[in-house]
């Protein structure tokens, strides 16, 4: 994964306890977490609407 190993990724996630805290990492992941939905929605919509204007072009 991107050359990073497992004492890499510990180490990243220790800084990052550090610098943000236990109690803000739940909401650091929701944020993340609705970040992620919400490309994923809109990549799904780009597609659908080139696939709509593929068929539309195919009828016409």
């Amino acid at each position: 994964m991107f050359g990073i190993g497992i004492p890499e990724l510990i180490i990243i996630l220790v800084i990052i306890l550090i610098i943000f805290g236990a109690g803000k990492l739940p909401e650091i992941g929701g944020g993340m977490g609705k970040a992620i939905r919400n490309f994923r929605d809109a990549t799904r919509e780009k597609e659908a609407k080139k696939q709509d204007k593929i068929e539309d072009d195919k009828t016409t």
